[in-house]
């Protein structure tokens, strides 16, 4: 999943190409698009008066909406409003910045009960996020600096992911060996990704970056596959591809099975959709390993945590949804093909204690 910095509006708009919803409708999620949850545990609170009647409105104003990822995503963030008994309002900037931005200044002009601004350029969504703060509205920022400290910043921990990833290919290259990684900056899941594969080439200086590629277009997946033959063909010793993000990986991936080296060179990842545990476990995939959180449950926490907002409940200042590191064994050995069958083999991808509602069952 890629949240969004600046690199240009025609550029941005492929990251993945949209397919949004406008300000102020209502979207219903389908009924098997959000995972199945763990088991309840009751109320412990009384439901707010406000969240009794129905009237809770809150504004998802996005940068991206399409790919599984972000569908995935929007689904989970349905699924929860619609638990909660909130109208949630969904826009999508379709990749323009100044698009996204305006439909921030729409939403605090509508005075939402709450805003959650989901991906974006800081530069563009910060004077509406002011405006809002201002104004007194609850706000919830995933993957995006809001510029102050009245929003709730989520995230998933990055960090985190990379290391899980890079664990991985340690593990299976002994800690040497000659890489080639996937990259583009400005992009601040990315970035901070690529915070920990710097550290790590210094951590194992057997490892050995040989090349960096790395494309986002309207073609991402199909794109990489092509960067990734080229730098493959040019360096031959390579034992492995670092790819932390789910349509690098499926680019990386075909390069390899096109050149037939699958035997040779593995790739490790980052995110998870259904689709790409296809990918994953189809035969003879060099696709072996992948850090990822549950894109349905980082959308549901988002909601969540504007929910206790408008409830007067303390939220924050940030909150980290953890990954699991996802192997093409355990897929394969769990008969696993998508993301439903997945939260019920790995329940850490479920996490109903961020961002607990009180007077929810969760």
């Amino acid at each position: 999943m890629i949240r969004v910095r600046h690199v240009g509006a025609a550029l941005i708009l492929s990251v993945l190409t949209l397919a949004g919803c406008s300000q102020g409708t209502t979207n219903a999620a389908p009924a098997s698009a959000a995972p199945p949850q763990s088991p309840q545990a009751a109320p412990t609170a009384a439901v707010p008066a406000k969240f009794a009647s129905g009237d809770v409105r809150i504004a998802l104003v996005r940068q991206l909406s399409s790919g599984d990822y972000f569908e995935q995503w929007l689904a989970g963030a349905q699924a929860e409003a619609k638990a909660l008994n909130v109208t949630l309002e969904v826009s999508s900037g379709d990749g323009n910045n100044d698009k996204q931005a305006l439909n921030l200044e729409q939403a605090v002009n509508q005075k939402a009960d709450a805003i959650i601004v989901d991906h974006g350029f800081a530069q563009t969504v910060q004077p509406a996020v002011k405006k809002a703060a201002d104004a007194g509205i609850p706000l919830v920022a995933f993957d995006v600096a809001p510029g102050t400290p009245k929003a709730v910043v989520l995230s998933q921990d990055d960090h985190q992911i990379a290391e899980q990833a890079l664990g991985a290919l340690k593990a299976d290259t002994g800690g040497a060996g000659e890489v080639v990684y996937v990259y583009v900056a400005g992009f601040a899941p990315l970035d901070r990704r690529n915070e920990t594969w710097t550290q790590f080439k210094k951590d194992n200086p057997g490892v050995k970056q040989v090349a960096q590629i790395g494309v986002v277009n309207s073609s991402t997946a199909s794109a990489v596959a092509d960067q990734a033959k080229a730098a493959l063909q040019a360096n031959p010793d390579v034992k492995a591809i670092f790819a932390p993000y789910d349509e690098f990986a499926k680019g990386a991936t075909l390069a390899v099975k096109e050149l037939g080296l699958q035997d040779k060179i593995k790739v490790y990842g980052a995110d998870i959709s259904t689709a790409d545990i296809g990918v994953i476990t189809e035969p003879d995939s060099p696709w072996v390993a992948t850090s990822a959180t549950d894109p349905s449950n980082v959308g549901r926490v988002a909601v969540r945590a504007a929910a206790l907002l408008v409830g007067g409940e303390q939220v924050g200042p940030a909150l980290k949804v953890p990954p699991a590191l996802i192997t093409q064994k355990r897929l394969r050995d769990g008969a696993i093909t998508n993301i439903e069958q997945l939260t019920q083999a790995i329940p850490a991808l479920s996490t109903p204690d961020v961002a607990r509602v009180p007077w929810a069952a969760s």
